[in-house]
């Protein structure tokens, strides 16, 4: 119903059935409003009159009764835009305030693709290199396909270098990953695979279960861990793993 998306744009339950009734109808009396929106007198004279404060309601005076009338409807457009620019005028503040007031130290769940997703536009804020052991393609999942792409032209606008340890089985199934990421990487030996996955980048330590070789399981468990020191810890555990890994033969 128009009511509902009305109510959803900000307007109150009377407001929403006062300027459908306008729109439907035509120009009215307050009396006339109030029988066709269903809204008792009173109530109705005071929702149009917050509705001719939102600039959605005129005035047409007359010798007889006042009437009232619908402003076209791309003014609802003109309020949300309005919003918006109010919105971003205290928008870096309010992220500032948001970040201030984060623990340093705290950790939380993503889940599936969507959650793959959000934990990469936060690799995208932090803008830090990326260190990944048991790396399997994830990121080229089918579903992924359109994100991916944009993640990773986003990457190379703000030179994040990747450096992925990947298991054995993308080296031959699917060649074209390590490409697309690009160098340094290198391939664990075969009894090192698993189901699971561990990136580093910044203050966070990301691990995942549900992962498949270029495939995310619909259960995909996406654990953040935020830590400077944890995350310190494991980009030298990382070095390790790399050391111990021989450099291919061309």
């Amino acid at each position: 119903m128009h009511v509902e998306v009305l109510q959803n744009l900000g307007l109150s339950p009377n407001e929403a059935k006062i300027y459908e009734a306008l729109l439907t109808y035509g120009g009215s009396s307050v009396s006339t409003i109030s029988l066709r929106a269903k809204v008792h007198r009173r109530n109705a004279y005071d929702s149009i009159h917050r509705l001719i404060e939102k600039g959605l309601v005129s005035e047409v005076f007359s010798e007889g009764e006042t009437v009232y009338e619908a402003v076209e409807p791309a003014k609802l457009m003109e309020l949300i835009k309005e919003k918006e620019r109010k919105l971003d005028a205290i928008l870096p503040q309010l992220q500032t305030s948001f970040r201030d007031t984060k623990a340093p130290q705290r950790a939380y769940i993503y889940k599936g693709v969507e959650g793959m997703k959000n934990y990469l536009r936060e690799a995208l804020r932090a803008g830090k290199d990326m260190y990944e052991f048991g790396a399997k393609g994830g990121w080229f999942d089918p579903r992924m396909k359109d994100f991916t792409e944009w993640f990773l032209d986003e990457a190379k606008k703000k030179k994040i270098k990747f450096h992925h340890i990947f298991d054995f089985e993308v080296k031959d199934q699917l060649p074209h990953v390590p490409k697309a990421v690009g160098k340094p990487y290198k391939f664990a030996p075969p009894v090192y695979s698993s189901k699971s996955a561990i990136e580093v980048y910044g203050d966070r330590v990301v691990t995942f279960t549900g992962l498949g070789i270029g495939t995310l399981d619909d259960d995909l468990t996406i654990f953040v861990i935020v830590s400077p020191e944890l995350a310190d810890s494991y980009r030298t555990w990382w070095q390790f793993m790399w050391d111990s890994i021989p450099e291919e033969k061309n």
